[in-house]
């Protein structure tokens, strides 16, 4: 990181588990499962031919283009998966 942190890092580790305050957490039931994606593990790095175009438009998007790419091939995937 370019920024040094602000967080009180020694303070952070002093903290016993026991003294974590969890009641804003929502608890994880059932429902919750049924409905998490399952993560497809690590992403590998492949060569790919793509029109000029298409990757001008993906970039005027921004930083992370390349994962917006991928989130809209998921979407392919996933819609044309049932």
């Amino acid at each position: 990181m370019k920024k040094k942190s602000k967080t009180d890092w020694a303070r952070v580790k002093a903290i016993k588990d026991k003294e974590i305050d969890y009641s804003d957490i929502p608890q994880l039931d059932k429902e919750f499962f049924k409905k998490a994606i399952l993560w497809p593990g690590t992403k590998k790095q492949i060569t790919l031919r793509l029109d000029p175009d298409v990757i001008d438009f993906f970039k005027k998007q921004g930083r992370g283009y390349q994962t917006t790419i991928n989130t809209v091939l998921r979407k392919y995937v996933e819609a044309h998966s049932h």
